[in-house]
């Protein structure tokens, strides 16, 4: 391994620094932590925070006493990767931790109740009864949302609702509940799923109380004074309209103040607001209790933020590269029946994508205590991205009037289809604004949003 390389990078979800062994405790941890979560590198011999290296002493036999330690205190058995690094005139102990099949791992001496813990960032987070139970599922290969919801049947899915969902898309039939996972056989009768339960359950609040969406508007950076607030409790698929509708009421139009007259601009890409709500139905962890999915708009920025961590195996420096894992496959499956999500892994590219095109920053996520957020800024870094063929349609539309699909193709001199793709993009950038019954309306118009 490349110690150098290593100390480029601060101490976060993968690694760890320890300047001796003096107290063992706090590196056992690290070690159950890597192996339960992303898996990480523990350098023993650097100092927490400073990263300056000041090495370890009689390397081999530190080397012989972790590897001990490991064996003796920590069970399911593990066997991480020592390895001693060679820097100037000492030497830093490296443990490379891979995350492991054999998952959750504990402390012996503290049970395994008491002793399993995550990463969480930078940190070592005890994992409680249901982060435990979720370690437990990622090692069969489970789901929470694919267990069988015992005590219901299945007429407790509400067919009406769940056809509506779909009556865009297709005509739903009941065969179609099984092929889609919403329901499940179980000794021999059809009961809902966890996950039909959530999506389209009649009486899923009683289930799952905490399955709602908290939204919010909030003057100024902080949540010290309220605009206004809003309790979505609609079913899943709805609750994401919902949502992204609040998002545009208060954030997606922004105030500009003209020499003359107030203009209104749109401040968020509409595609980044649409995936970071889709992200957090889709990826929630609906086994924990005490908090909804919370959406927040500040004068600066939107956040979106979700319960759940990562789900185990992922960094958050692998969600740019496209790199996935759903938590919720009946959840996933249906909302990509739905076209909501459209690829796996794709949606955070697609947010990234939006404000780098529409000059805002890239998006931040973080993992905060047992739950997941995505920050959208709203200050611009630069100006939005634009070819000359968009140049031109904003151009075409600066009159104000609104301009048919075909009225913007003849100006810009492009097929009727070709121009439809761009608008598309415009719109979900914030740069058009459509105004029609729906993608379908053949009379709809184009406007240059300010």
């Amino acid at each position: 391994m490349d110690l150098v390389e290593s100390l480029k990078h601060p101490e976060g979800k993968t690694l760890e620094f320890k300047r001796d062994l003096s107290n063992p405790d706090g590196a056992l941890k690290t070690i159950v932590a890597f192996a339960n979560t992303a898996g990480g590198t523990l350098l023993v011999g650097v100092e927490d925070r400073s990263g300056r290296v000041c090495g370890v002493r009689d390397p081999l036999d530190l080397e012989e006493r972790l590897a001990n330690l490991i064996s003796d205190l920590i069970t399911p058995r593990l066997v991480p990767e020592l390895e001693l690094l060679r820097w100037r005139r000492t030497q830093v102990l490296a443990v490379q931790v891979h995350p492991s099949a054999s998952r959750p791992h504990y402390l012996k001496r503290e049970g395994l109740t008491g002793g399993v813990y995550v990463r969480v960032g930078s940190t070592n987070r005890r994992a409680d009864r249901e982060l435990i139970e979720e370690l437990r599922r990622f090692v069969r290969g489970e789901t929470f949302d694919e267990q069988a919801m015992l005590g219901v049947d299945s007429e407790a899915l509400d067919f009406r609702a769940a056809s509506e969902s779909f009556a865009p898309v297709r005509k739903l039939v009941r065969s179609d509940l099984e092929t889609l996972r919403l329901v499940t056989v179980n000794q021999g009768r059809k009961v809902p799923t966890v996950g039909g339960m959530l999506l389209f359950g009649q009486h899923r609040e009683q289930h799952f109380p905490d399955a709602w969406i908290q939204a919010g508007r909030f003057r100024g950076t902080d949540k010290s004074r309220v605009i206004d607030t809003v309790e979505i409790r609609s079913l899943p698929v709805r609750a994401i309209e919902e949502g992204i509708a609040f998002v545009q009421k208060h954030a997606v139009h922004g105030a500009a103040i003209g020499a003359v007259r107030r203009k209104e601009r749109w401040n968020l890409p509409p595609v980044a607001v649409r995936e970071a709500v889709i992200n957090a139905v889709a990826h929630m962890d609906y086994a924990q209790r005490g908090g909804p999915i919370r959406i927040s708009v500040f004068d600066n920025r939107l956040e979106v933020e979700n319960p759940g961590l990562l789900p185990f195996g992922l960094t958050i420096e692998d969600l740019p590269r496209g790199i996935s894992k759903l938590r919720n496959r009946v959840i996933g499956r249906v909302l990509h029946a739905l076209g909501l999500i459209e690829q796996w892994g794709s949606g955070i590219q697609r947010m990234t994508a939006a404000c780098r095109e529409a000059g805002l920053a890239p998006p931040v996520f973080e993992e905060i205590a047992t739950r997941f957020r995505v920050t959208v800024s709203t200050e611009r870094v630069s100006r939005p991205a634009l070819d000359r063929t968009d140049e031109a349609i904003l151009n075409a539309l600066a009159g104000g009037k609104g301009l048919l699909t075909s009225e913007i193709a003849n100006s810009v001199e492009l097929t009727s289809r070709a121009t439809r793709t761009r608008l598309a993009k415009l719109v979900g950038r914030g740069l058009v604004r459509e105004i029609g019954t729906g993608p379908q309306d053949p009379k709809r118009r184009y406007f240059k949003a300010e």
